[in-house]
This record gives structure tokens, C-alpha cells and sequence, in this order.
């Protein structure tokens, strides 16, 4: 007779080390020592709690951040080489010689000093405090609703946790990315000979919201959610998917080794499908505006992507490709990493 998950032979289900055997999610628990099944209730634990998983992935997200950093700015620079904004005293367009990675991050060095590569991390930090965490919890939850019970989890339900739930927690956190971009491009302002538009991020806030009001924080926000709706469409999904194949297919328990291929994966999925929209967006929140606030560049982010693709060309959507890539790998492997460790000396169960 089959009751749960626990089979009964006329022997105890447990070991014979006198622990106790729990059937998957139910309450039915038998003991070894009396042979007695039991109905418990599973005990709740509150590092599986809504708040401890947003507290534990901000504060795997801020790890991530401070580490890959550097990489995060030279991406920014990189994306800002060749457009209209750059310009002399004449208003003539400048023709700025194009530098790779590796020269743009050694030219802040000695240009800027090696602490630049570090420029614009406060806001970057702030940016957690909404964006992880709610990007996490908003898919769990989703994740949660849609298998309704299910040990099966499709693509496409992870697809849509995914899109939903870096939508939803960029759009939110679009002000703090906002006064990062303004203050990772303030070295660069500087080397042209162009006055400062900002000296610190509560500066920068300022600054922002006297232009444009306080809806002036969500300039870019449409390309910058698109952008965050298609990177975490390649990071949640694809760590999550790509990390329960390999336990299936496999057989390996959920440990570091499938999370590290797990987060790599992720980390080269998000790269590819969110580098155009992260051009785009850096863009339009970079350009200069009128005292309304409005883009003297750019119309929106369709124009802005017309413009980048007839000027020059349609690589041009993916410059900055390579420090994306070789960011959002350690940062996805980092996040993770530190994500599930936290978690699981919490206590907590496998995400």
C-alpha cells in the first residue's frame, strides 16, 4: 500500500541509523526506533522567509557588484566611443580613436587613477537594494505560481518568470542606474575639457530631478527595462534551467560544481541577449538634455537605435560585448555562488 511516498513492506521506511525519513513535502514522517508513522507538520524556516531571500541576494548581488565592478565602467566607456555626444568648442564632432577593453580600463588607470575603476559603485550598490532583491523574489514567486505543486517547471513558465521579473524590478530601480551612468562618465567629461555635470551621486540625484522632475529619474528607463527583461530572460532562466538539466541528466547532488557551469552558462546567454539593449540605454541616459530635460540626441530608444545601426553599423549594438561578457560571468558565478552558500549555511533549501 502506497501512502505519499512511503511504501509500506512490513519494515520501517527509516535507516537503521534511527534518523528520521520525511516523504518530499509531506507531513508524514515514520520513526525507526518505534516503526510509528506520524503526521507532523513540516517545520517552517525562516531563511526560506520572502525577507531572508531578499536580504541573502542583495548581499550575494553587492559581493558580485564590488568585485566586477571595474569591468561594469570600462563596458560603460566602451559603449559612449563614436556617438554625437562627443564633441569640440566649435561643435564639431570629435573623432575619437576607438580603444578595446584592455586599452580603455589601462588608459583610465593612468589617465584617471586606478580608484576610477571604482567610480559610480555607491549608486551601483543602491541599484541592489531594489533590483536583486526583487528580481529574486519576484521569480521565486512567480516560479512557485506557476508550477502550482509541480516538479516540472517548462521553458516558457521560466521564460516568463524571467521577462517578468527583471522588468519589474529594473523599472524600479531605473533611478539608481540612472545616477550611475552620470557618474561613471564624469573621468571621460573631464579628459574632453568638458565641465563636470554632477560631483557625487546625491549631486547627480539633484541634478536629475531639477531638469526633469522626478519623472526625469526614469529617463531611459523603456530601453533600460527592455534590456534588464532580456538579461534576466538569460540569467534566471538559464541558471535555472541549465542547473536542474545537468542535477537530472547527471545525477550530481546541488553543489558548487553545478553551479558554477550553471552560472557560466547564464552569464553567457544574459551577455548575448541583453548587450544591444544595454548600448541603447546607456545611450540615452549618457546624452546631454534641455532645460525640460529632454534628449537633444536621441528621440527614444527606436530612434537611438536607427542611428547607432545607420552611423555605424550594426556591430555597433554590441560594442562593449567582450567586458559584458567577462563581467556578467564572474558576476553571475560570484551571485550564485555566494547566493546558494549563504543559503545553505541559513539552512535554507536548494533554489
Amino acid at each position: 500500500m502506497v501512502v505519499g511516498s512511503v511504501v509500506e513492506t512490513g519494515k520501517p521506511a527509516a535507516s537503521a541509523t534511527g534518523t528520521t525519513t520525511t516523504a518530499g513535502d509531506d507531513t508524514m514522517q515514520q520513526t525507526a526506533a518505534t516503526g510509528r508513522t506520524e503526521m507532523r507538520p513540516v517545520k517552517y524556516h525562516y531563511a526560506d522567509s520572502f525577507w531572508c531571500t531578499y536580504l541573502v541576494s542583495v548581499f550575494a548581488a553587492s559581493i558580485a557588484e564590488t568585485v566586477t565592478y571595474p569591468l561594469d565602467l570600462t563596458k560603460t566607456r566602451l559603449q559612449i566611443q563614436g556617438e554625437a555626444a562627443a564633441v569640440d568648442a566649435e561643435g564639431a564632432v570629435k573623432k575619437l580613436k576607438y580603444r578595446g577593453m584592455f586599452a580603455t580600463a589601462t588608459g583610465i588607470i593612468r589617465e584617471e587613477g586606478a580608484l576610477k575603476l571604482w567610480q559610480g559603485i555607491t549608486p551601483a550598490l543602491y541599484r541592489h537594494l531594489v533590483y536583486s532583491g526583487v528580481r529574486i523574489v519576484t521569480y521565486d514567486a512567480l516560479r512557485k505560481k506557476l508550477r502550482n505543486g509541480r516538479e516540472h517547471f517548462s521553458l516558457w513558465q521560466s521564460a516568463l518568470s524571467g521577462v517578468g521579473a527583471g522588468a519589474l524590478a529594473q523599472w524600479l530601480a531605473s533611478p539608481a542606474d540612472l545616477v550611475k551612468v552620470h557618474i561613471q562618465m564624469e573621468g571621460k567629461r573631464r579628459l574632453l575639457g568638458l565641465e563636470p555635470r554632477v560631483h557625487s551621486a546625491a549631486h547627480a540625484f539633484r541634478e536629475i530631478v531639477s531638469r526633469g522632475g522626478v519623472f526625469g529619474l526614469w529617463k531611459g528607463s523603456v530601453p533600460n527595462v527592455q534590456r534588464a527583461a532580456l538579461v534576466n530572460l538569460g540569467d534566471l532562466t538559464t541558471y535555472d534551467t541549465v542547473k536542474h538539466f545537468i542535477m537530472h541528466k547527471t545525477g550530481l547532488p546541488d553543489c558548487h560544481l553545478v553551479h558554477i557551469m550553471s552560472s557560466i552558462c547564464a552569464g553567457l546567454v544574459a551577455a548575448t541577449m541583453g548587450t544591444p539593449a544595454d548600448v541603447v540605454k546607456t545611450r540615452i541616459m549618457n546624452q546631454p538634455t534641455d532645460a525640460t530635460g529632454r534628449g537633444l540626441l536621441y528621440k527614444g530608444s527606436i530612434d537611438c537605435l536607427q542611428q547607432t545601426i545607420g552611423k555605424e553599423g550594426f556591430f555597433a549594438l554590441y560594442k562593449g560585448f567582450l567586458p559584458v561578457w567577462i563581467r556578467m560571468a564572474p558576476w553571475s558565478l560570484t551571485f550564485w555562488l555566494s547566493f546558494e552558500q549563504i543559503r545553505a549555511s541559513l539552512g535554507a533549501s536548494g533554489y
